[in-house]
């Protein structure tokens, strides 16, 4: 039994969090499944019809090449929340609190760069040249009808301004990392150390196929 002094205390509840934003390439995923689809036939057919030496140089290259596909294609992804961004890479994973995060470029290839001064690549974002000039041609497409529009060009204009300049697919995920950015970097559960994983799961049985196929090799 409760008293007037002695309220039933409620627990605080914390504060909202939403899920990690997944950012991935399809392009890169499928052209790894296709990859991996043609390797596992032609390995599994030398392994079981090959003869001599050929069952064995097929384990080995599929034990060297299939890491290494699923490395470069499968495995790349970015996840980002509240508090941090996570950057998994072909060889490493890279966990950087938003207030170590200095900023984002984007050249050739898709980068972060922490406060420390080191730079990381964001593999599952590649960088299309193809996808810049083709937005910027839908953009300057859109630009002209609404020129030839008249008093509706006019609007169509001033729609186009509000909603911003149009982006590839690319541009547009390292903008929303931008906007992340800003928005929790100086958050005080953002902050912390990066950390730095090396991938051991693809760089010990590619070592491993390597050595054994180079041997094959050298033995003849």
């Amino acid at each position: 039994m409760t008293t007037p002094d002695q309220q039933p205390t409620v627990p605080e509840t914390p504060d909202p969090q939403f899920k990690d934003r997944v950012y991935r390439s399809p392009s890169g995923i499928a052209g790894g499944v296709l990859l991996l689809a043609i390797a596992g036939w032609l390995g599994i057919d030398a392994l079981v019809t090959g003869e001599g030496r050929a069952p064995w140089v097929a384990l080995a290259a599929l034990l060297f090449l299939v890491p290494l596909v699923l490395a470069f294609t499968v495995r790349p992804a970015v996840y980002a929340n509240e508090q941090r961004l996570r950057i998994r890479n072909p060889f490493r994973v890279i966990a950087l609190p938003w207030g170590t995060v200095e900023s984002f470029r984007s050249g050739y290839s898709n980068e972060v760069l922490d406060k420390a001064g080191a730079k990381y690549q964001v593999w599952a974002v590649p960088v299309s040249l193809r996808g810049r000039k083709r937005a910027a041609r839908r953009e300057a497409r859109g630009e002209a009808r609404g020129a030839a529009a008249g008093r509706g060009g006019q609007q169509h204009h001033a729609a186009a301004v509000a909603t911003g300049p149009v982006r590839s697919a690319g541009d547009q995920i390292m903008e929303e990392l931008r906007e992340l950015l800003e928005a929790r970097g100086k958050d005080p559960r953002a902050q912390g150390e990066v950390s730095v994983r090396w991938a051991y799961e693809i760089v010990a049985p590619a070592a491993a196929g390597a050595v054994l196929l180079a041997i094959l090799l050298a033995i003849g």
